[in-house]
């Protein structure tokens, strides 16, 4: 369990890329082989509720998009970059393999050069993940603020997918369903500062939370080697889409009995919950397997599909923008990643 006592969210910023890809733009690319097997457009959008998702302009690097994010965060909280001690780089999507992606949005943000910065990754659980390595130096007087941020980018592992199918002589079934959830990747870049409770203007407070892992699923779904990045990099990811749901709602379902003993809460007791976003038929399982009304929860993934690490940070910042909480609202982060582990973090607004 994680505990903290001088946490602070200061901040929330996202960026949203500006060119919208419908599923249908997707499955009309796909016209050979939804034609070989017999599938009807409309297929994507009715297995997934993803009417769209969005991608960056060609040429975006994932620092660029976290950048913007950071920015945006950092205006939120009304800090300068000469407050930021700590940057944490934490999507998926890296610019280049060396140097850390981090250094370069530290350089784009002009943060201080006696700043802790480094890149963390654990696929769609990496946000979390950095809230709460950097909570750890805030409590322990480390570090006044920092900055968590994520730049996720989806166009080349999506073309790459529909590359690989359309060149594929001897396609199955079983091959197109594994690369389906490839399809539903989408694009978008969040940032959260975060504060010592003795410079906080918010109160915002981060309370602690839970960590759970089911190590066993790790091949349930892989990306491709570790063997480059950039516009040119040809990504692939297999997933086996209907196992990983079963295994991930049973971790999120362990996950969350222990988080609300930690936190002392009950599910009627909490206001807010924001989860990852994969699909519809995702969310639905996973709200049975904590026992919560689906209707209840915002969901960004029928416009913005899975985003990544950003899925659940970024839609957790709209929410609260469009809709502010009310002071003392109980909020939970409910966070799963392929691996399988989950993160699920409390706060106190």
């Amino acid at each position: 369990m994680f505990s903290f006592q001088k946490v602070c969210f200061e901040g929330l910023g996202y960026a949203l890329p500006e060119d919208q890809v419908t599923s249908e733009q997707l499955e009309q690319a796909l016209a050979p082989i939804y034609e070989k097997f017999g599938l009807h457009v409309g297929r994507l959008e009715l297995m997934t509720g993803i009417r769209e998702r969005r991608f960056w302009s060609e040429g975006t690097l994932p620092s660029d998009a976290s950048t913007q994010a950071g920015r945006a965060a950092m205006d939120n909280a009304q800090v300068s970059a000469g407050d930021i001690e700590c940057l944490l780089h934490t999507s998926v999507s890296r610019d280049f393999l060396e140097p850390a992606t981090a250094s370069v949005v530290h350089d784009n943000l002009g943060i201080p050069p006696e700043s802790v910065m480094y890149d963390l990754s654990n696929a769609c659980l990496g946000f979390l993940n950095g809230v709460l390595s950097l909570a750890n130096m805030i409590e322990l007087g480390q570090v006044k603020r920092g900055l968590v941020v994520a730049g996720e980018s989806s166009r080349n592992l999506v073309r790459t997918t529909i590359s690989q199918l359309l060149k594929s002589k001897n396609l199955t079934r079983q091959e197109l369903k594994k690369a389906f959830a490839s399809l539903t990747i989408g694009s978008g870049a969040v940032g959260f500062v975060m504060a010592h409770e003795s410079v906080s203007r918010t109160a915002h407070r981060l309370l602690g939370g839970v960590i759970r892992a089911a190590s066993e699923h790790n091949h349930l779904c892989r990306g491709s080697a570790d063997t480059g990045f950039g516009p040119d990099a040809a990504m692939n990811m297999d997933t086996d889409a209907e196992t990983l749901l079963d295994k991930g709602c049973a971790l999120a379902a362990e996950t969350w009995g222990a988080f609300k003993t930690a936190m002392n809460w009950s599910s009627d007791t909490i206001d807010r919950v924001f989860c990852h976003q994969v699909g519809e038929a995702h969310r639905d399982r996973f709200c049975e397997s904590i026992e919560r009304d689906p209707t209840l929860d915002y969901s960004t993934f029928q416009f913005l599909g899975n985003v990544g690490s950003a899925s659940l940070p970024m839609t957790m910042a709209m929410d609260i923008e469009r809709n502010p909480p009310a002071a003392g609202s109980k909020i939970a982060m409910l966070g799963i990643g392929s691996g399988l582990s989950s993160v699920m973090l409390g706060a106190q607004w």
